[in-house]
């Protein structure tokens, strides 16, 4: 069954990891630090356990809490998380959080080049010297990130809709990499003729493994839309909230969070502004209402 038609039958995949829940759900006993639990996915955040590790402490530190990330495979699973009051924070994209406003609460957007916007980006090998937009690759095997990914999924999907396309019987073959580094890794390899990125991402292994991207080539570049936000869940009372806000928004003026953030390739984190993912949800109302 083409992933595209599953997800619009369920909305979204739901895949176990069959790993316990982190112990960062305890509750705080007298004399001990609040637990702050951070929920990060693979398909973001790929293989990054020493920034991770060197981000808890930081945060941890300046709100005076103990700060642990919870890493799943999906958006799904965090989305779930958060739903579940098991999550305080998330790093999300802007797709669930646009349709999952009942259960997070936007708290803070990542800055990236002077802006909190990114863009989706269509790669393909790089002797591919022909192939300039999506609609293009009929009967070509192609890699999406995950099926909450604005990016990865949302944004390729409804440029063939925009096009008239069927996504479902447009390709010969798609699937999903559950990581954006692992697009990259489909196209370059050859399991994939082509695939959809976030740009950010891409321009950050780019920056600090060229040779990762050495024999790709980005085809295409998507208008600009809200950067992938940190959201708290609904519950989070306004203090914990407000501290942990400052916290993030405060990055930039702090030498070992600058670290962070150059790891990151971010240049910090603005204030909430939900008017940035006006354009996400527009591209939902495509897909809503376009063919499958």
């Amino acid at each position: 069954m083409s992933p595209i038609r599953n997800i619009r039958r369920r909305q979204v995949l739901r895949f176990a990891l069959g790993l316990p829940l982190l112990s960062s759900f305890k509750l705080a006993t007298a004399g001990e630090s609040p637990t702050v639990a951070f929920g990060t996915t693979a398909v973001f955040l790929d293989n990054e356990i020493s920034l991770l590790d060197r981000w808890s402490r930081e945060l941890g530190e300046v709100c005076n809490s103990d700060v642990r990330f919870v890493q799943r495979n999906s958006y799904r699973e965090i989305d779930d998380l958060l739903a579940e009051n098991r999550l305080d924070v998330a790093w999300v994209c802007g797709f669930p959080y646009v349709t999952n406003s009942q259960t997070m609460r936007l708290m803070a957007i990542p800055d990236y080049q002077g802006k909190p916007l990114y863009r989706s980006y269509l790669i393909v090998p790089r002797n591919d010297t022909q192939t300039t937009h999506i609609t293009q690759l009929r009967n070509r095997v192609f890699a999406f990130s995950d099926p909450q990914s604005n990016s990865g999924f949302l944004v390729p999907t409804t440029e063939l809709i925009r096009a008239g396309i069927r996504p479902t019987s447009f390709f010969k073959k798609s699937f999903f990499t559950y990581a954006h580094r692992k697009v990259v890794d489909a196209v370059t390899t050859g399991l994939a003729d082509a695939g959809e990125i976030d740009g950010y991402v891409y321009d950050t292994i780019e920056k600090q493994y060229p040779e990762r991207t050495r024999d790709v080539r980005v085809a295409w570049r998507s208008p600009q839309y809200g950067f992938p936000p940190i959201v708290a869940r609904r519950s989070l009372d306004d203090e914990s909230f407000l501290r942990i806000q400052r916290a993030l928004l405060g990055m930039k003026d702090r030498p070992a969070a600058r670290d962070v953030l150059q790891r990151l390739n971010l240049d910090g984190f603005v204030p909430d502004d939900d008017k940035l993912f006006d354009g996400i949800r527009s591209l939902v109302a495509i897909l809503n209402s376009g063919p499958v």
